[in-house]
């Protein structure tokens, strides 16, 4: 004899408006980083935990999403299902590293930027913090901030107010600048701001933040965003000559051409989920 499951229980009604949800998700998410951001910074200083800690931020943090939308919206999740995982996150993150490499690229052409040795151990450790702050970050950028927006002002008002937002966070790092806010606005929040937008996943723009953050600081050791010194890397990046073409001490992400190959890639998928019919 088949029994029936129970019924979900429904939020208070006080908890059903856009901006009672948006509140909440996002003091949850901005708690959730502040607790586990310290974690990983301390995890990384080996391989081993970094890789351990990072997985398991993720595995939390997409967990705590998965029931509180779902409780809060009555709905699945769709844009974490695990049937789409596997590939978007996959092509996601070769993309990111794709992007980050033809930037660097370009910089190294303009002689903006050195390369020296560096270590196959802490490369691994960054990896696995990096699959922690992806997450993280576009759950509560994406899968918050911009899906809720989203709901009620469309999609050009969710990309202005999350890319802005994103950027302008940045201003808090050591070597934060109004430049590199205003670049990270344009290749983190555009950018995956439009892969969501085009798969209806939040599994792309993980991929991509994951992909493009592993390559500038755990392959070519590059600095992230402003951040404090550097996690370590496969090599060692020192940049070189003005800082409009290198980044400065802010980091590749603020060179001129970060900021071409980003918004090239953000105008080539709004203008296929334009034509997808995904653009709200």
């Amino acid at each position: 004899m088949e029994t029936e499951k129970p019924a979900r229980t429904a939020p208070p009604s006080w908890l059903r408006s856009l901006w009672a949800r948006l509140l909440l998700l996002l003091i949850v998410f901005v708690a959730l980083d502040g607790i586990l951001a310290p974690l990983n910074s301390k995890a990384v200083r080996h391989p081993i935990t970094g890789v351990l800690v990072g997985v398991a931020t993720a595995a939390l943090a997409l967990v705590v999403y998965w029931k509180l939308v779902g409780w809060l919206e009555q709905r699945r999740t769709p844009e974490i299902g695990l049937s789409t995982m596997r590939p978007l996150l996959l092509r996601g993150t070769a993309a990111g590293i794709g992007l980050f490499t033809l930037t660097l690229a370009l910089i190294l052409a303009c002689n903006g930027y050195r390369l020296h040795g560096g270590s196959l151990g802490d490369m691994i450790a960054t990896f696995g913090m990096m699959v922690g702050v992806a997450t993280l970050e576009e759950l509560l950028f994406r899968g918050v901030l911009f899906r809720v927006v989203e709901e009620r002002f469309g999609t050009v008002v969710a990309l202005a107010v999350s890319g802005l937002l994103f950027g302008g966070l940045h201003l808090i790092n050591p070597d934060g600048t109004v430049w590199g806010a205003l670049s990270i606005a344009v290749e983190g929040g555009l950018m995956l701001g439009a892969a969501y937008v085009l798969t209806r996943s939040l599994w792309l723009p993980i991929g991509l933040h994951l992909g493009w953050n592993f390559a500038e600081s755990g392959i070519f050791g590059g600095t992230v965003s402003g951040s404090e010194g550097k996690v370590g890397g496969l090599l060692t990046g020192v940049p070189h000559g003005p800082a409009i073409i290198s980044g400065g001490d802010f980091g590749p992400e603020a060179s001129i051409f970060a900021i071409l190959v980003c918004g090239a890639a953000a105008f080539v998928m709004i203008r296929r989920a334009r034509r997808k019919g995904t653009w709200q």
